[in-house]
């Protein structure tokens, strides 16, 4: 009778960077080492309210688990709770992003306890990992001013419980998916005539699609050259600030809207600089994967970006923005010389999957 599989894996996000972190993982392990329960990456707030109920009542009881993996999605107090006999695993816990900073439109609509399943999380886990420091850093920062909201009692010293058991480790981007710059025969020497700007993010407020609109009005205002492709994933509803911005920007705007996989690598390889507004950012898997295409990376003075890319490729205000992106634009020959000097430098290793995953394997299988 065959050994059954010792390593539990929940995903209750099963899509985006979280599915895209799994496969990466058990594509390295023997399909007889683990098991895996996921559910839809739709409706977050439901997945982060009932999974632990869900997956309590799916996950068999006749077992032989050692290890648990999964993301930060899952309420794990909840789910030990339901099910004490997974207590006894290791258990390991991946944050992709929490929900201690993340921005809301109004401060009093916040609903607390989504950041309170995630410092009960980390509590019950043995090992929690975070894609970059600044998620490390601002989660274990905002603990206990997270827990000051409560109005009449203070719950102490749950930062230095939760500290000593985490760690660091940047999700791991399978850049040979893609072709590189260097094997890129899109980007002639030659070219651009006009740069081609590349914004490939989630059209939802945390990527502040208000500042991409002002800043392309304000280049185009400039009668600045430039030709630029929104893409990501664009759910059910238009940003207002993206309603007229075809109207505004005419044949400048040559592509809007989420694309194939297909389509989206081209574009990145066709590319010239990939922006990013956000307002809310914890490693940028987008950014990385256009930067290795060859695209040339602007993002905001704050947020994980500046543990990633030089100053150099950083704004601190809109007006900054526009000036460096109509200074490039206007510079053709000046916009190649920067791009060619940032690749130089930059290195892609400490992100790839090639250099991450055995890091991964080991935390998991521990062996």
């Amino acid at each position: 009778m065959s050994a059954k599989p010792r390593i539990l894996i929940i995903e209750p996000f099963y899509g985006g960077s979280h599915k895209q972190l799994i496969t990466a993982v058990i594509d390295r392990l023997n399909p007889t080492d683990y098991e895996l329960f996921t559910l839809p990456a739709k409706k977050w707030h439901w997945r982060a309210r009932t999974s632990a109920l869900y997956f309590s009542q799916l996950i068999p009881l006749d077992h032989q688990y050692t290890v648990l993996f999964t993301s930060s999605v899952l309420s794990l107090a909840e789910l030990i709770g339901l099910r004490p006999d997974l207590g006894s695993c290791r258990k390991i816990v991946y944050f992709h992003e929490n929900q201690l900073i993340y921005p809301v439109r109004e401060v009093k609509t916040r609903d607390c306890q989504y950041g309170l399943n995630e410092i009960l999380t980390c509590l019950v886990a043995d090992t929690v990992l975070f894609n970059s420091h600044f998620n490390r850093t601002s989660f274990l920062d905002n603990v206990q001013p997270f827990l000051n909201i409560q109005p009449d009692f203070r719950i102490k010293n749950i930062r230095e419980k939760v500290e000593k058991k985490c760690e660091v480790l940047y999700f791991p981007i399978r850049f040979s998916e893609f072709p590189s710059r260097l094997e890129n025969s899109l980007r002639a020497e030659g070219e651009p005539e006009c740069l081609h700007l590349v914004w490939p993010h989630r059209w939802e407020h945390d990527k502040n699609p208000e500042l991409l609109a002002e800043v392309l009005i304000g280049l185009n205002e400039r009668q600045v050259d430039f030709k630029v492709t929104i893409c990501g994933e664009s759910y059910q509803t238009v940003p207002q600030p993206f309603e007229r911005l075809q109207e505004k920007l005419g044949t400048k705007l040559i592509s809007y809207g989420a694309l194939s996989r297909e389509d989206y690598v081209k574009t990145l390889l066709a590319g010239d600089i990939v922006i990013s507004t956000a307002d809310h950012e914890f490693f940028g898997v987008a950014m990385l994967e256009a930067t290795y295409c060859g695209c040339y990376p602007i993002a905001p003075n704050k947020l994980v970006y500046p543990e990633i890319y030089p100053k150099e490729n950083l704004y601190n205000t809109s007006n900054a923005l526009i000036k460096m992106l109509a200074n490039l634009c206007r510079n053709p020959r000046v916009f190649r010389t920067r791009r060619d000097k940032f690749f130089e430098m930059f290195s892609f290793n400490p992100y790839s999957a090639e250099h991450l995953l055995p890091i991964y394997l080991d935390k998991i299988k521990g062996d």
